[in-house]
């Protein structure tokens, strides 16, 4: 992970702030920076999304491609994850540095799908026990700038809204053997329900007090944080502390529910930026992730 320096006289001034609910950049202590979101970012994937949240910078591809049902599963399609910590974005990610990172956020974004009503499995079956849409899930971290897991679930949810997957039918002749076949129109698609997709608040302990949306600068005064998984509707999924600090309940109880309280704001925030750059259509202009 991405860290920071500090002397002591600037640890003092951060939590001394946060205590009075003012950090160093002018936000309350449960305020978010602003995010830039853009997708269909990659042209070579089902869908993609960048996000941009002060200096952490995710690009996410999802790569629809068929396979076999799982054998506990077999009426059901699955995601699977993988997370590459780009060089680029930290020195301490040279050679395997990003490894070990790289593979806790995707064990925590397998904890946050692995339930039936993140996504619907279902939809993604087009024969059961026989052939299913597997959708690969490809994060990039270009940049690492503190508050990461919220960053990378954002532009998950963002990636799955824009993924579209070719409608397929399954014939059968009389002999009883299946053929699959894909429609010719790429506008004739399915698209995924993100309605239920949660995002990661992320508070971290400051003091007496916690923060969301970390710094770089406040993560290195925390000694631990709470990642809260919730839906737009404010129900948490999932919940992981991190650090090597400690938390005492009524202080978990207290940010689980700034979690659902910031959560319920993000969640609407996002929605309606992706439906109103969905409504733009073709004229909208790209920056990508080259801009």
């Amino acid at each position: 992970m991405a860290s920071v320096a500090l002397s002591e006289a600037e640890k003092v001034y951060i939590v001394h702030g946060v205590q009075e609910d003012l950090r160093v950049d002018g936000r309350g202590c449960e305020d978010y920076r602003c995010v830039e979101v853009e997708t269909d970012v990659v042209s070579n994937t089902s869908g993609s999304a960048r996000v941009k949240l002060g200096h952490t910078d995710i690009l996410v591809g999802v790569k629809a491609e068929m396979g076999t049902p799982k054998l506990e599963k077999p009426n059901e399609g699955y995601l699977e994850f993988f997370v590459d910590c780009s060089a680029n974005a930290t020195p301490e990610f040279e050679g395997r540095g990003g490894d070990d990172l790289g593979t806790e956020i995707a064990n925590t974004l397998y904890r946050i799908f692995n339930n039936k009503s993140s996504v619907d499995l279902k939809a993604l079956c087009i024969s059961p026990r026989e052939h299913c849409w597997v959708l690969y899930v490809d994060v990039l971290l270009l940049e690492c700038g503190g508050n990461l897991f919220d960053t990378i679930s954002i532009a998950v949810k963002a990636a799955l809204f824009n993924t579209r997957i070719p409608r397929v039918r399954v014939l059968e002749d009389e002999e009883g053997s299946k053929d699959i076949e894909l429609s010719d129109d790429p506008y004739d698609c399915i698209r995924l329900s993100v309605e239920n997709v949660p995002c990661i608040v992320t508070l971290c302990k400051i003091g007496y007090r916690h923060v969301v949306d970390a710094t770089l600068q406040e993560e290195a005064c925390s000694l631990a944080s709470l990642l809260v998984a919730v839906t737009s509707k404010g129900v948490v999924t999932c919940m992981r502390k991190v650090g090597k600090g400690s938390l005492d309940p009524e202080s978990i109880f207290e940010m689980m529910e700034t979690g659902k309280r910031v959560g319920k704001v993000l969640h609407s925030s996002l929605q309606s930026i992706l439906q109103k750059e969905e409504s733009l259509g073709p004229k909208r202009q790209k920056v990508g992730f080259l801009g």
